[in-house]
C-alpha cells in the first residue's frame, strides 16, 4: 500500500513539475521546485475537493429533484463512516500541508553558517548591494552558483519587500531594523528582482537583476573592483578623479571663476546666483548640482542658451556626491 502511494505521489509531482513550466516562473534552485510541489499539491487537493463537493451537490440536485407535487423528501439517516471520512481526510490533508509548509519555512529561515553574506539597502527607488570586500553595486546582485548566500537587509527610507520569483523567496525590508533571507542559486543566468511592497510613485520601477556566475567568474568579478582606486582618498579628492576620468574639464573650468566659451566655470559655485534661459533663477546648492548632473538640460544657464548641449554623463550616486564635494571644497 505504501509503495503504491509513493508511486502515485511520484507520478503526481512529476506531472506537476511538467505543468509548472507553463504556470510558474523558471525555478532557479531545488528549493523553488519544492515550493512548487507544495503549491501543486494544494492545487490538486483543492481541485479534487471541488469536484467531490460541487459534483456531489449537482448529482443530488438531479437525483432528488421533485418530480411531481406528491413527492416527499425521503428520510435519510446519518452515516457514521461518511461523517468520519469527510472530517478526517481534510484534517490529514491540512496536517500534511502544515508540516510541509513548516519544513520549507524553517529551511528558508535558517541560513548555513558558511553562507556568503551580502548587505542589501532598499531606498526609493533602487536596491544597493554591499560586499565584504568593499565592492558595491546598484540594482545588480551578483552571486556565485551552488553556494549559499545570505542577504542582510534594511531600508534607508520606507518599507520595501525583496522578491526573487525564480527562487520563490521574499522578505520585507524594514527601516530601522535588519531582516534576512538566504538562498542557493543552482542555475547560472540572470534573474529578475522586484520590490513587492508599495513604496511610492516609482514603486513599479524599483527593479534589479540577479546574476548567477560560476565560482571562478564570481571571484574574478569580486576582485575586479573599480572603487579600489579611490581607497584612502577624501570625498573631494575622489570627485577630482571622477571629473578627470569623465573629461569634465574639457568644457568646465573647476579652478577659476571664469566662464568658458562652451560651459560656465564652477569654482565658488555653491552659494552663487544662477540665471537661467527660461527667466528663472536660484542660488546654487547641492541639489542644484545633483540635478544638473542627472538632467543637464533641465536648467540651462542664460548665457549658454542655444550653445552646445551638455551630454548626459553616466554617474552613480557615489560619484555625484564626490563631484559635489569637490566643487564645494573651495568653499570649505
Amino acid at each position: 500500500m505504501i509503495k503504491k502511494l509513493s508511486a502515485f505521489t511520484s507520478i503526481l509531482f512529476t506531472s506537476a513539475s511538467a505543468f509548472a513550466e507553463y504556470g510558474m516562473p523558471q525555478a532557479g534552485n531545488n528549493y523553488a521546485s519544492r515550493v512548487d510541489s507544495l503549491y501543486y499539491f494544494l492545487l490538486i487537493a483543492s481541485l479534487i475537493s471541488c469536484i467531490l463537493v460541487i459534483g456531489g451537490m449537482i448529482f443530488f440536485v438531479f437525483k432528488y429533484r421533485r418530480k411531481s407535487e406528491f413527492d416527499q423528501t425521503p428520510y435519510i439517516s446519518h452515516n457514521n463512516t461518511l461523517e468520519f471520512l469527510w472530517s478526517f481526510i481534510p484534517f490529514v490533508i491540512f496536517m500534511i500541508v502544515f508540516v510541509w509548509g513548516f519544513l520549507l519555512f524553517r529551511e528558508a529561515e535558517t541560513a548555513p553558517k558558511n553562507a556568503f553574506e551580502i548587505h542589501v539597502y532598499g531606498r526609493q527607488w533602487a536596491w544597493d548591494f554591499a560586499y565584504k570586500s568593499g565592492k558595491t553595486t546598484t540594482n545588480e546582485l551578483v552571486v556565485p552558483a551552488g553556494r549559499p548566500v545570505k542577504l542582510i537587509m534594511t531600508s534607508k527610507d520606507v518599507l520595501h519587500s525583496f522578491f526573487i520569483p525564480a527562487l520563490r523567496i521574499k522578505q520585507d525590508v524594514i527601516p530601522g531594523r535588519y531582516t534576512s533571507l538566504w538562498f542557493e542559486a543552482e542555475k547560472k543566468g540572470e534573474y529578475q528582482v522586484f520590490c513587492t511592497e508599495y513604496c511610492g510613485a516609482e514603486h513599479s520601477g524599483m527593479l534589479a537583476k540577479m546574476k548567477v556566475l560560476s565560482n571562478e567568474k564570481f571571484e574574478e568579478w569580486l576582485s575586479d573592483d573599480p572603487m579600489k582606486e579611490y581607497e584612502g582618498l577624501s570625498l573631494a579628492a575622489r570627485g577630482e578623479k571622477v571629473v578627470s576620468k569623465k573629461a569634465c574639464t574639457a568644457c568646465h573650468n573647476f579652478n577659476a571663476d571664469v566662464n568658458g566659451a562652451i560651459a560656465p566655470g564652477l569654482k565658488n559655485l555653491i552659494g552663487k546666483k544662477r540665471n537661467f534661459a527660461d527667466g528663472s533663477s536660484m542660488i546654487a546648492d547641492r541639489e542644484y548640482i545633483r540635478e544638473s548632473l542627472k538632467y543637464p538640460q533641465k536648467k540651462v544657464v542664460a548665457a549658454y542658451d542655444g550653445k552646445a548641449a551638455m551630454p548626459l554623463i553616466p554617474l552613480n550616486e557615489d560619484e555625484i556626491t564626490w563631484i559635489i564635494e569637490y566643487i564645494k571644497s573651495d568653499k570649505d
